[in-house]
């Protein structure tokens, strides 16, 4: 059984696919959305990913701007390439083939079996998917999505970024029933990577070993360079709950999002009563940290081997 992978393709993107691929699952497909940078960076950052670790699964553009609003991106943080290093940056590639996400995802899901979609950015992609097949969209039976925050936001006081960069998207996948399992800012500030993880994979002696090295470095300076002892490791958390049912734990609950508000926009709001509304979604509730840090550890360390 293959699944998809939805992704604005950052370093933690790149760990998330690396967790999928350890553990043995088989990617059919990526589709690419904005994010942490533009769609054109999105586009090299993934064309230079596939060929630094030898990917061969098909990799398509997807959307470039969200349902409604401006442009938003991750880039304030994250710099221009959506990728700080303390060091080595990926090589320059080919550019991607041109492959459109929206027909590549309605063609796999079109297919027999089992459908299952792990998320890592906006839900826009998710989104089109609903308004335009929503015969085809009811046949996902999992997607787990990093994003949403149960207490605060990262991006804004009240959003996380992939919440708040397309907010409807995520509304209308929540609007059409989509199976939704959110990894939230709550669950992955639980799950750390720190300084002292880096030299380990550095000394590893595989072929790329210094790059995953000064990427996983420059990854973890967003947290210490404000003081802080080391960076939440979002998207891989999500992959670890992807793919090990038993590290991170779910509950039931009605999750909606703001939509209006110069303070309030891409806020989710997440009712665990069942007496005062009618569940639609999971959220991530717990972690078995060491379980998932080693997962996570232990996926860029058998790439750094390589």
């Amino acid at each position: 059984m293959g699944v998809w992978i939805d992704t604005d393709m950052g370093f933690d993107d790149i760990a998330a696919v690396l967790v999928v691929l350890h553990a043995a699952e088989k990617i059919d497909g990526v589709s690419l959305v904005f994010g942490n940078t533009p769609i054109d960076q999105v586009k090299r950052n993934a064309a230079s990913a596939a060929l630094s670790f030898g990917w061969d699964f098909p990799i398509h553009e997807g959307r470039a701007l969200p349902v409604l609003g401006r442009l938003e991106t991750a880039e304030r943080i994250l710099g221009e390439a959506g990728m700080p290093t303390a060091g080595l940056t990926l090589p320059q590639a080919d550019a991607l083939p041109p492959s459109d996400a929206f027909a590549a995802l309605s063609a796999w899901l079109e297919q027999e079996g089992p459908k299952r979609i792990l998320a890592l950015g906006p839900l826009t992609n998710l989104a089109a998917l609903c308004l335009a097949r929503p015969d085809l969209a009811a046949r996902i039976a999992d997607l787990t999505w990093m994003g949403g925050g149960v207490t605060s936001g990262n991006h804004t006081a009240s959003a996380e970024f992939n919440a708040f960069a397309d907010p409807e998207a995520l509304a209308i996948v929540l609007a059409h029933g989509l199976p939704l399992r959110m990894v939230d800012l709550d669950l992955c500030r639980k799950v750390f990577a720190y300084p002292d993880d880096v030299a380990p994979i550095r000394s590893a002696g595989g072929a790329n070993a210094a790059l995953i090295a000064d990427l996983l470095a420059g990854y973890i300076s967003i947290g210490t360079s404000r003081g802080r002892p080391g960076m939440a490791i979002y998207d891989p958390s999500a992959a670890v709950a992807f793919v090990n049912a038993g590290a991170i734990s779910f509950r039931s609950a009605r999750i909606d999002v703001e939509l209006g508000g110069s303070l309030t926009r891409g806020r989710t709001v997440v009712e665990t009563r069942a007496s005062h509304a009618i569940f639609n979604a999971e959220y991530a509730v717990d972690a078995h940290v060491e379980t998932t840090r080693a997962q996570i550890l232990g996926a860029l360390m058998k790439e750094a081997q390589k």
